[in-house]
């Protein structure tokens, strides 16, 4: 019977998909109930993301019969972090170029009327600005996704991999199901 090793990237991967069906329910949810793009509710994507990070680093420790190192926890936290980034990342482009992306028209009213706001640019850099930053919105979101998930997710990683790390002690066996050795002599 061959034996089966555990792998982080198995629980990261199914973990990072249930969080972009969330992450994708949280926004349109937002977009329907017309939430503010500058409200603080838009940090509520982070809990999920947090809670199936630590699901992702204990379903990992699980596979390996309760026992996690420090670097285990660790790598299993940070793949998830960067399959997440890029699912959403993925996402992020689809949603303001395809599905959504009159949602980058209401970002650049707020970003201009901030910027009015200041009052610390001319009208024709506002409007360069503008410029440039609606014709490469998709592609800088996008980016900034991946860089951001990965960066939170190592931190957050760090932090849980204490959480879990549960090191095995060097006189507990290697295998679970090891039979003692049977001596050969019968009266022994």
């Amino acid at each position: 019977m061959e034996v089966k090793k555990a792998s982080p990237s198995q629980p990261a991967l199914k973990w990072a998909l249930i969080n972009l069906i969330v992450s994708i329910v949280i926004t349109y949810a937002f977009q329907f109930l017309n939430v503010d793009q500058t409200s603080s509710l838009k940090y509520l994507n982070y809990l999920p993301f947090i809670a199936f990070l630590l699901l992702t680093q204990k379903e990992f420790k699980d596979q390996l019969g309760g026992y996690l190192t420090y670097g285990q926890g660790f790598l299993s936290g940070f793949l998830y972090s960067i399959f997440t980034g890029v699912f959403i990342a993925i996402f992020t482009y689809v949603y303001f170029t395809i599905l959504s992306p009159e949602m980058i028209d209401k970002i650049m009213d707020v970003s201009r009327k901030q910027m009015e706001a200041k009052g610390t640019m001319s009208q024709d850099q506002i409007d360069t600005a503008m410029g440039i930053a609606t014709k490469y919105f998709a592609v800088i979101a996008t980016v900034s996704v991946v860089f951001a998930y990965a960066i939170f997710g190592a931190i957050v990683s760090l932090i849980s991999a204490v959480v879990f790390k549960n090191e095995r002690s060097p006189f507990d066996t290697a295998v679970d199901n090891f039979d003692a050795p049977k001596p050969s002599d019968p009266t022994a």
